[in-house]
């Protein structure tokens, strides 16, 4: 079994021994042969055509999933990852950082903010001197003194401060997920959380394996 998550700019794909991604302006016959069963998801439509095209057969992930939310237009990706666990708040830290919660399986609503490297490109498109080199170590209990430091703290807290108010309403162990959470771990030592790198495929798997029983 071979999954495969299509985003914007690569297909991810992922085997029980190894990942790999290819651009999806890379035309279908340059994807690699293959002739284990494909499921994947996808976010990109023109790039779904192109692995249909190449593997007619694979099973798209969202015919399988079965998620319970009021949430209007929640993304497949999200309820994807929010998939794999019943209870706790969900951190999805890549071009952009969703939040959401889950209740005995049940999903109650979340929100959407930018992702660090959209926050890094906004203060230099304000003005040239407020260029600035991130430093996810930033102390956030000491107000900055100058102006590198003053933008990581603003930027920092405008992602931390949120997760942080779900959590005190919720009281609920915090789950992250994707590349850039990594910046952000440090920030909440004091506070029930658990990083998974592959959420998304382990939470295909998971998927499957229920669909299959």
């Amino acid at each position: 079994m071979i999954l495969c998550d299509i985003g914007n700019t690569t297909f991810h794909f992922k085997t029980d021994t190894n990942d790999f991604k290819i651009a999806v302006d890379k035309k279908s016959k340059n994807l690699p042969n293959i002739k284990n069963k494909i499921y994947f998801i996808s976010v990109n439509d023109k790039a779904t055509k192109k692995l249909l095209k190449k593997y007619p057969s694979a099973i798209d992930i969202k015919t399988l999933i079965k998620f319970d939310t009021k949430y209007n237009g929640l993304g497949l990706d999200r309820q994807i990852v929010c998939s794999y666990y019943d209870d706790g708040i969900i951190v999805d830290s890549g071009s952009a950082i969703t939040v959401d919660i889950m209740d005995k399986g049940i999903h109650l609503g979340g929100f959407i903010m930018p992702g660090i490297e959209a926050y890094k490109k906004i203060y230099p498109e304000i003005s040239k001197k407020l260029s600035f080199d991130f430093k996810n170590e930033t102390n956030l209990d000491k107000i900055p003194l100058n102006t590198n430091d003053a933008i990581n703290y603003a930027l920092l807290n405008a992602i931390i401060l949120p997760i942080l108010k779900v959590y005190k309403e919720h009281n609920k162990k915090i789950y992250f997920t994707g590349e850039n959470s990594k910046y952000l771990l440090n920030h909440f030592k004091n506070i029930p959380y658990k990083y998974k790198k592959n959420m998304i495929f382990n939470s295909m798997k998971k998927i499957i394996k229920q669909k299959d029983n």
